[in-house]
Parts: structure tokens; sequence; C-alpha cells
């Protein structure tokens, strides 16, 4: 009887991570404003002073306010 309490305990812990997995939805995080070239290209744009996708190209990175 002792093997059949111990699996069943065994079961509930995995389904308690499970649902702490699942219980806040994921969204991912918005830049408030793109950069020029992300925008004219529609690109991923990550905000910062120097966006990946300018530095990757070693362009200028411009940020114009709308």
């Amino acid at each position: 009887m002792t093997q059949t309490s111990t699996a069943q305990q065994g079961n509930n812990q995995g389904q308690d991570s499970d649902d702490d997995v699942y219980s806040q939805p994921r969204t991912p995080r918005r830049t408030p404003m793109a950069c020029q070239f992300c925008r004219g290209r529609k690109l991923k744009c990550d905000g910062r002073q120097t966006c990946a996708n300018c530095q990757r190209r070693g362009i200028a990175c411009t940020y114009v306010p709308m």
C-alpha cells in the first residue's frame, strides 16, 4: 500500500509544477518606438540606443518622435 501512495504523490508534484508554468500568459515585450530603419523595413526593433539591426548593418540608428 505504501508503493501506491508514493506513486500518487509523485504524480501530484508533476501536476503542480505544470500548473505554475501556465498560470500567467507570456506577453512579448513591446518597444515603445522603432528606429527609422526598422520602421521602413518593418523589422523588429529592440529599442536600444543603437538597435541590433542597425548595429549589424553598420548604419546610424535614429529615432524620430511621432
